[in-house]
């Protein structure tokens, strides 16, 4: 092809199975104890996901993957006693090795909620979905991901549990919960994952956060004393002063009440002013037209203002920060940004910054797309945090396929790698009698969870 590198031919294809198992043996360490071994189901699973196309299970997985039954992937997946924290930090370590970068990666925190039915699988409850923008019955994981320009992957997890679910003792054993196992907010989940992976050696030049951790001060403040960089979206009704406003102990007022003794902003100072009404007070020469990334039709270039403000912290002034405001080409929405970056931080890398979320996005995108993250048939605990790690080392796997079959197509995507897969992977032939025995463990289920619901009503 003219002007384009592509020199992938049929022989790299049917390396692609032998790909797959070398990244998988050198996990299967951790799917193993002293009496009993997940690694075959482990592998399995994961062929289940590249194999299955659209939304996937262990039933379906069972009926694409050669040697494979729902029941052994059942037991390896929410029985098996395997951990899965050696899994993550080692899909931790070899995406450092893959695309680390402590100045051009970068880590962030999001979180999804994955729909379900009942009130039995770990962490469900009514609560805010934000896949759909209501509340919804739910269980909400936070996720880590990293990203190095369109390089990204997730290399983190943890599932919220909230405060009802922690007071329920039943509940917690019946979904085999750690007894270890506290009440902790999604931010809190997310600040012990940034600093596990940074020591765990990740490096990256800064941590990417959206609205609903961005507009908490304590977790900014504690990134910031941990030494770390950080961009945060705010809302666009977050008040700051440009200037910062003198303070102290107002003076009582006449003989009667009590003696102030709680810091204020002293009389006669401005008033703090909302960001979406600071937009249209800059002046044009304020603005900076900057390139931020190549696209498949075109570059995208952005109009930015970075200004340094002072943030309103409980009523006060707090450290003097970063404002970004972002406004992509072709767009009209308005992105606002807080970071706590060096004085001399210049525009383009504040643009670089601020457009990385795009990335993780798109990491979301693969896990659930393609490496089948919100589709899962588990309820316990085990099996919740088994299934994620899984996903997750799919996601490392297409990742450094990607990154290897790209050197002879440079325009690679994961998607291409997962119709690769589906082609060239080994795939069951279903017999009569294999297909019969399906649908009655599916009937078997169906009635099991039938008679569940009639005890629950009775």
């Amino acid at each position: 092809m003219d002007g384009i590198n592509f020199n992938l031919r049929t022989r790299d294809l049917f390396r692609i199975f032998d790909k797959l198992r070398h990244v998988h043996d050198k996990y299967a360490s951790y799917f193993r104890n002293k009496t009993r071994s997940a690694a075959t189901q482990s592998f399995r699973y994961i062929q289940g996901k590249f194999l299955k196309r659209g939304r996937g299970n262990m039933t379906e997985y069972a009926k694409v993957v050669p040697d494979c039954n729902n029941q052994s992937l059942q037991n390896a997946i929410s029985e098996s006693p395997w951990d899965e924290r050696p899994v993550i930090d080692q899909i931790q370590r070899d995406v450092t090795e893959l695309i680390g970068d402590p100045v051009n990666g970068s880590i962030h925190v999001d979180e999804s909620g994955f729909v379900k039915k009942g009130t039995e699988s770990v962490g469900v409850a009514s609560q805010y979905c934000g896949r759909l923008g209501k509340v919804e019955n739910c269980q909400v994981g936070v996720f880590l991901g990293y990203a190095n320009g369109a390089y990204r992957t997730l290399i983190d997890e943890a599932i919220y549990l909230p405060k009802k679910w922690i007071e329920d003792q039943e509940r917690l054993e019946k979904c085999g919960v750690p007894e270890d196992v506290v009440f902790k907010t999604k931010a809190e989940l997310a600040l012990e994952m940034i600093l596990h992976a940074r020591d765990n050696g990740v490096p990256f030049g800064w941590v990417g956060m959206d609205c609903f951790y961005g507009e908490q001060p304590w977790l900014r403040n504690e990134i910031d004393a941990k030494g770390i960089v950080y961009i945060a979206d705010i809302p666009v009704d977050t008040r700051v002063w440009l200037n910062k406003p003198e303070t102290g102990i107002p003076e009582r007022k006449g003989d009667r009440g009590r003696i102030p003794t709680k810091e204020k902003v002293l009389e006669g100072e401005p008033d703090p002013i909302e960001v979406r009404n600071l937009k249209d007070q800059l002046d044009a020469e304020q603005w900076n037209h900057v390139f931020v990334r190549d696209t498949e039709r075109k570059e995208l270039w952005s109009n930015i203002v970075c200004i340094r403000v002072y943030p309103v912290v409980d009523g006060l002034p707090g450290d003097e920060i970063w404002l970004i405001i972002r406004i992509d080409d072709g767009d009209e929405s308005v992105k606002y940004q807080f970071s706590n970056a060096p004085p001399d931080t210049g525009v383009e890398r504040f643009a670089q910054m601020s457009c990385s979320r795009y990335w993780i996005e798109r990491a979301f995108e693969d896990g659930k797309g393609i490496a089948g993250l919100a589709d899962y048939q588990v309820r316990g605990w085990d099996g919740w945090h088994h299934h994620m790690a899984l996903s997750l080392l799919a996601m490392l796997t297409l990742l450094m396929m990607v990154m290897d079959l790209g050197k002879k197509a440079e325009l690679l995507t994961v998607q291409d790698v997962k119709e690769i897969l589906e082609v060239m992977l080994p795939k069951k032939e279903i017999t009569e009698r294999e297909i019969l025995e399906i649908i009655e463990e599916k009937h078997r289920a169906r009635y099991s969870a039938r008679m569940s619901h009639h005890r629950r009503n009775d």
